[in-house]
């Protein structure tokens, strides 16, 4: 269950509680503070398979320091952006997904994101098998 703000709201929900790397979902999964399934681990990336997959392999890569979104970065983050993108190939493979994968970086509210840490989003396997709407 998730902690809730004074207002009843999820935090995942919740932009300005989660803006706060303290009350970060995602920062308390790479403290250990949450568990999580991994995928993958190094000094300055975690990956994860979904709590809620829309696909048969459905897992995020994460920075493990935080940062708010994809419209947030700055040139000083193209070094962990550019580790994200290329760690995911080779995550997909592992995983299995052998006939291609779909990367998705929901970025602000109106762009669907629920916890405001950057987070990649990697779906693969047979489409008949994934859940609709699958973003």
């Amino acid at each position: 269950m998730l902690a809730r703000v004074p207002s009843g709201v999820p935090t995942c929900c919740n932009k300005d509680f989660m803006k706060s790397q303290d009350n970060c979902i995602f920062c308390k999964i790479v403290a250990g503070q949450i568990p999580s399934s991994k995928v993958y681990e190094d000094d300055d990336l975690l990956a994860f398979h979904d709590l809620h997959p829309k696909a048969p392999v459905h897992f995020l890569v994460i920075p493990k320091s935080h940062i708010d979104s994809l419209a947030e970065c700055g040139p000083g983050d193209a070094d962990v952006l550019a580790r994200m993108m290329l760690k995911v190939p080779e995550l997909a493979r592992l995983a299995g997904c052998n006939n291609g994968f779909r990367t998705v970086i929901n970025t602000g509210t109106d762009g669907g994101q629920e916890v405001f840490h950057l987070d990649l989003h990697v779906l693969g396997g047979p489409r008949d098998r994934w859940k609709s709407p699958a973003f």
